[in-house]
């Protein structure tokens, strides 16, 4: 969690989780939200590091787009597995 303080990563992970939310058509609470979007903001960032080479660290709008796509990511494969039950 380097770039950004414990409150950042908070603000960016009920962002990024709403907008996940938002974008799978999915009805979470705030605490789900939060839950998936700081998921996602690791997940995001793995992928961002790893295969484009991207450092979302420091830099807001990075963050939760990076965070976003994570949380997105994260949604989409729990509805993969919960099809599959």
């Amino acid at each position: 969690m380097g770039g950004f303080g414990f409150i950042a990563w908070i603000i960016i992970g009920i962002v990024a989780g709403w907008l996940a939310e938002k974008i799978m058509k999915r009805d979470h609470g705030l605490l789900t939200n939060l839950i998936v979007g700081v998921v996602g903001a690791l997940i995001g960032g793995f992928l961002a590091n790893n295969l484009l080479g991207v450092d979302a660290a420091g830099n807001w709008i990075v963050g939760v787009i990076v965070a976003t796509i994570g949380a997105v990511v994260l949604l989409f494969l729990l509805g993969l597995v919960k099809r599959r039950s």
